[in-house]
């Protein structure tokens, strides 16, 4: 019997309307392989939504379209969902719709992090991507270059601190960044991406208002060396146990940084793989630094423990020849089909991979016992628990 595979993209995050052009890009390259396939729309308060008119770009593109009917609201059913996602519509009459397998979309918090992946491993359904500890690490961009760190992968030096720490110790903490990375250096939210929240400070003004940007978008920020003589570099992975990495990407910008309107609008978006003035793959270096990329973007791959598909994204001074990892996205934009094509995988085939993917995971897991009997309860009621303030 064929499975159905729900397509989940949206959630409350800035990263919402990225999302949906993935999630829509996912239904259509399922939908042409034949998949039973349903669109699993998450609004910007948490409320799902289920329907074919959610397959389709117009119905969050047109004004005129509205999220309120009634006929569109469907309801998790937590009791009927073990071993699959099972969700009721609301209002008389109802009605029922099963999902197999989960295919997130998500993007940034609430879905990329680990949420909804931990959702799916506590209901015991197979999906897509990378699971819970890997999707939140990468999330967190100080978490991510404190592994580096730990296992000597060439990294940008940083500092990071939280809200609290800056309405705390303002000024000790500019006089600090100032001393150590020196200026200029580039501010960002800790757990955001598309490059929301991002800034270039050249001075300590500069610097103070980066902070408070990023301290808008998360309570945690990090701020790093910048390189001057940038390159940069991309090398998307896939695979579970043996990893597979993709040509070199180069984005190409003439700002400052990479921003949200080069990745997305400039040209038709450089994230999207429509930008061709802004994108170059294979990316214009020699083969053994290209080689060297390809390495350690599956070092850690494998170091995180991600699975199924992930994005390293890297650093290259042109001046030194120095290498740095940057960051790791757990479910790249569009999931960087566009690249993958120029590596030789079109996206059925792509598609194809990632769903035996987790289908392999899914398995994998069943190997290992979940269950462990105890005779603790017997004696539950013979042990005196003291609590504090207790007799």
């Amino acid at each position: 019997m064929k499975k159905t595979i729900g397509v989940f993209f949206g959630s409350r995050n800035p990263e919402h309307d990225v999302s949906i052009i993935t999630g829509q890009l996912i239904i259509s390259g399922l939908k042409k392989l034949d998949y039973n396939v349903v669109a699993i729309y998450l609004d910007k308060q948490g409320k799902w939504y289920l329907g074919e008119q959610f397959s389709h770009l117009v119905q969050f593109t047109d004004p005129k379209s509205s999220f309120k009917e009634k006929d569109t609201e469907w309801h998790l059913d937590l009791q009927e969902s073990q071993g699959k996602f099972v969700f009721k519509k609301k209002g008389f009459g109802g009605g029922k719709c099963v999902v197999d397998i989960a295919f997130p979309a998500f993007h940034g918090q609430n879905g990329e992090d680990g949420t909804f992946q931990g959702l799916c491993e506590l209901l015991n359904i197979p999906y897509v991507g990378c699971d819970v500890a890997s999707s939140a690490i990468t999330m967190d961009k100080v978490l991510t270059k404190l592994l580096y760190r730990a296992e000597n992968i060439p990294g940008t030096d940083f500092v990071f601190f939280t809200k609290n720490d800056w309405d705390a110790h303002k000024k000790d903490i500019v006089a600090n960044i100032v001393k150590t990375l020196k200026l200029p250096v580039i501010v960002k939210p800790a757990r955001l991406g598309s490059s929301i929240g991002i800034t270039k400070a050249k001075n300590e003004k500069d610097l103070e208002f980066a902070i408070e940007v990023a301290l808008h978008y998360d309570e945690k920020v990090i701020v790093e060396v910048c390189i001057t003589d940038l390159m940069d570099l991309t090398c998307a992975v896939i695979g579970n146990n043996s990893p597979i990495p993709s040509l070199l990407q180069e984005s190409v910008f003439a700002d400052d940084l990479f921003s949200y309107e080069d990745k997305y609008l400039e040209g038709g978006g450089a994230q999207l793989g429509n930008a061709k003035n802004n994108i170059v793959i294979p990316g214009r270096v020699d083969e053994e630094t290209t080689k060297r990329i390809q390495n350690i973007a599956i070092q850690v791959y494998k170091l995180i423990g991600c699975s199924g598909i992930a994005r390293v994204d890297f650093l290259y001074d042109i001046k030194t020849k120095k290498i740095y990892a940057n960051e790791v996205n757990t479910l790249p934009g569009t999931i960087y089909h566009h690249l993958w094509k120029a590596s030789g995988i079109e996206l059925d085939e792509l598609l194809t991979k990632l769903i035996g993917y987790a289908e392999e995971k899914y398995e994998k897991k069943k190997q290992y016992t979940h269950i462990f009997k105890s005779d603790l309860l017997k004696y539950a009621n013979s042990v005196k628990l003291k609590v504090k303030g207790g007799k």
